[in-house]
């Protein structure tokens, strides 16, 4: 019975009770599902805290159907596609993405392992231990312990105030109380009236109801449930206030009994608080020397209750306990005295915010629909999981819930409101609304003259059809981080800018180069870069006075942080002396470009842009580096207390036929690997591995963050796995395993982006413009002896391995680089 239907969407319940929604649209390559459980860690008995999440893990072990090697996980892997879950306070989500020939095959497994899970005494004492290891980082997590803290003023009576990890405590398994637990939640939640299944990809919406049709009939027959309702978030026994950390900012509302549609209204807030440009709250701070920077988000929103996180970083020279007059209505001497003014300001803003809103109101529905119009499958399924209305912008419900929200946003609704904070006169401050962004229009048309430039390959491979992309590599004579990291920082508002109008923007550092790539929506490309390439050459004074100052992104993870400085060690970049003169360093920088997807239009307008480029042309890329043999391992720097590793295999050359092999061992061993560092040794939650590409060179890379194995105990596992690689082609059906790789990699199955960085790392390393028909043409020639002697040279490390860890290696020889 549908809901609701046009061309594009439709909206329909089915006989069981499940909720379905639609998404057809032909420009997509891929296809993709999302299932939304509305039931989530909040909904648990609070005698078993984490049973949600437990739960949302065992269903990736298998079915009886559908074993560990044919399980979603394997298959979604197999054919080249992402998938993930998440359990939140009232949700649990489950999505995957894949190729359009084996989508139906995906959602099959998808609704097979949720309908009919296997919940083995076995599966479920194995999975709790890597959700143990996962508490542990979680508990020593310092960003995680903080917020705990800043949670304290909401009413003990409050779920969020509650223990929802899961550990090896909170879940015994063996006990039968659990078990009943764990059934009835299950059958409780699990069920087709409690659940929103959403496809998106490019056949038409009549393909993709069959397909909902056929696997969504797997659940259980059931109606939707009402949650548990929750206590209020604040009453007169919460805890006491917390200090925010040196040179923070924390404000937190809790807002109550907010109409239907509040989702929409707090996502429409924070949007605009968020917006750095001139006249607005962000830009205003930051001009008065306030703060290096403000995230407004939504930590929790349910049932008419929303939580609004406000946090600020403060400069430099304020996180210090005396701080000079800065400019502007007030002239803060103290730390205490700063966080007044910047609340005093923020209140201020959400008066004139609200009484000025509505004149935003056409300019947020255009963005919506941008965002719409260039969103990939995955995000487009997960964004119609969350039962959203299918017309951008803010319908008339969601307008009232607006005025709502901001009408709870005071001094009273903070949870732990301060002395100084309360009802002031207003300051005398000219806020004004944002501009409307610029790349959202199409830009005057000029006359350009024909040019080249030998420097800027166009690439052709890929069609013209509205989507491209663009990269700019300088290579400098020495790294230059303090550089690096003020230039980028100063991009960070037309990033936000141009990701609103559909394009990508990222400046990224490795080793001695710098590096510059736009993708997305073709028409904003051209306008996107040429403001870019006017901040990195010319920086305004505000920008240059960062220079030399922190980071002040939060430290990640151990294995995150190996992934980020990965490309430096590799590439065994040696710090020369830090340059404060900008324009030598762009004088004497050498550059190349690459585009692809672009028509000739767009071509011209590219070259007339690149006009603004700094630096020295050359028209071929430095060759990647010539690697000596033997194990090589250095060190990044960490306090965390858990080991984690990164082990490269390079490919001996970069020839196409040594890149179609190291694809196809990456291709192999993904799931091997993952079962057997993760599932049966359990050494850790963060298991992976998988092809990489570092300035052309190409590489199988296998990374591991353990809380009880030492790093040199992980590389022995690592090293001890490659040692059945020989086993494993020999056992595998290589025909069958060749053709899925080759399907993966085929343009037509790749969107836009994917297919450009396989290009561009192909141009680094040297390649013509057949490189992806080469490609596939290696694929179909490689032979199981030449397989075989290539994965026993690695096997016997007769080859290249590089190693970085955050431990120092055995041998203690390996360098750390701070």
């Amino acid at each position: 019975m549908p809901a609701s239907d046009s061309s594009t969407h439709r909206s329909l319940t089915l006989s069981n009770g499940l909720h379905v929604s639609l998404c057809s649209a032909p420009r997509l390559k891929r296809c993709a599902a999302a299932l939304r459980v509305a039931a989530g860690s909040h909904d648990v008995p609070e005698q078993w805290p984490g049973l949600a999440h437990f739960l949302e893990h065992l269903f990736f072990l298998g079915t009886e159907r559908f074993p560990a090697d044919e399980n979603l996980m394997t298959y979604v892997q197999r054919h080249g596609g992402q998938l993930n879950a998440s359990t939140r306070e009232r949700t649990t989500d489950f999505f995957f993405e894949l190729p359009a020939a084996v989508f139906g095959e995906g959602l099959e497994r998808l609704c097979e392992m949720l309908a009919h899970p296997r919940l083995s005494m076995a599966d479920q004492l194995r999975e709790r231990e890597v959700l143990h290891a996962e508490f542990i980082a979680w508990s020593r997590d310092a960003a995680s312990r903080n917020q705990l803290k800043r949670l304290q003023p909401i009413s003990p009576l409050h779920p969020l105030r509650w223990f929802h990890a899961g550990n090896r405590f909170s879940l015994p398994v063996p006990r039968p109380a659990f078990q009943q637990a764990l059934q009835d939640f299950y059958r409780q939640f699990y069920q087709a009236g409690q659940m929103t299944l959403s496809l998106a990809g490019p056949q038409s919406l009549d393909v993709l109801q069959a397909l909902a049709e056929t696997y969504g009939g797997y659940f259980a027959k059931g109606r939707r449930i009402d949650q548990r309702k929750p206590p209020t978030l604040m009453d007169k026994s919460a805890g006491q206030r917390t200090e925010d950390a040196p040179g923070q900012l924390h404000l937190m509302f809790a807002c109550e009994d907010l109409p239907q549609r509040h989702e929409q209204a707090a996502a429409f807030l924070c949007t605009w608080m968020n917006n750095a440009q001139p006249g607005g709250l962000v830009a205003t701070l930051r001009d008065q020397g306030l703060i290096e920077s403000l995230k407004a988000e939504i930590l929790y929103e349910f049932d008419g209750q929303v939580l609004l996180s406000v946090e600020a970083v403060l400069t430099d020279v304020l996180a210090t306990e005396e701080a000079p007059s800065t400019v502007g209505a007030r002239s803060p001497a103290k730390t205490s005295d700063v966080r007044t003014q910047i609340s005093d300001l923020l209140f201020n803003w959400l008066t004139f915010f609200k009484v000025h809103y509505r004149q935003l109101l056409n300019e947020y529905a255009l963005l919506e629909q941008r965002r719409l119009a260039v969103d990939g499958a995955l995000a487009l399924a997960r964004h119609y999981s969350g039962e959203t209305t299918i017309e951008p912008g803010l319908a008339e419900q969601a307008i009232r819930a607006v005025d709502a929200l901001l009408e709870t946003l005071t001094p009273q609704t903070l949870l732990q409101p301060s002395p100084e904070i309360a009802e002031r006169p207003l300051l005398s401050i000219d806020w004004r609304l944002p501009e409307p962004n610029p790349f959202l229009r199409p830009r005057p048309q000029t006359e350009i003259l024909s040019s080249s430039l030998p420097s800027f390959t166009f690439s052709e491979v890929l069609p013209a059809n509205g989507e491209a992309t663009a990269y700019l590599r300088w290579t400098l004579a020495a790294p230059q981080p303090k550089l690096a990291l003020m230039l980028n920082d100063s991009l960070k508002s037309l990033t936000a800018d141009a990701g609103q109008a559909g394009v990508a923007l990222s400046f990224s550092t490795y080793g001695n180069f710098w590096q510059l790539k736009v993708s997305g929506l073709a028409e904003p490309i051209p306008a996107v870069l040429e403001e870019a390439l006017r901040l990195l050459v010319q920086p305004d004074a505000q920008t240059l006075s960062r220079y030399g100052q922190p980071s002040q992104d939060p430290v990640p993870i151990p294995i995150r942080q190996l992934l980020k400085t990965l490309p430096d060690h590799f590439l065994n970049s040696i710090n020369g002396a830090e340059a404060r003169d900008l324009r030598s360093v762009w004088a004497n920088a050498r550059w190349i470009g690459f585009g692809t997807g672009l028509d000739g239009v767009a071509q011209r307008e590219l070259t007339h842009t690149l006009r603004l480029l700094p630096g020295v042309p050359v028209e071929k890329p430095s060759h990647p580096p010539i690697l000596a043999p033997g194990k090589r391992w250095q060190r990044e720097t960490s306090e965390a207390s858990e080991d984690a590793v990164l082990v490269f295999y390079p490919s001996p050359s970069t020839l196409i036929e040594d890149e179609a092999v190291w694809r196809l061992f990456a291709h192999l061993v993904q799931a091997p690997f993952y079962q057997r560092l993760r599932v049966e040794l359990q050494l850790g939650y963060a298991v992976f591995n998988s092809f990489r590409q570092i300035a052309g060179q190409s590489g199988l890379l296998f990374g591991v963050q353990s809380p009880s194995a030492t790093a040199e105990q992980l590389v022995d596992h690592i090293e001890s796995f490659m040692e059945t690689l020989p086993d494993l082609i020999e056992n595998a059906d290589l025909p069958a395993q060749i053709a899925a790789l080759q399907n993966q990699l085929d343009p037509a199955n790749l969107d836009s982006s994917q297919a450009a960085d396989m290009l561009w790392q192909a141009h680094l390393a040297g390649h013509s413009a057949h490189y992806l028909e080469r490609l596939q043409h290696s694929f179909a020639h490689l032979q199981p002896e030449d397989l075989q002697r290539a994965a026993s040279r690695v096997a016997l490390t007769q080859t290249t391995v590089f190693c970085l860890s955050n431990r120092a290696s055995p041998s203690g020889s390996g360098p750390a680089v701070n």
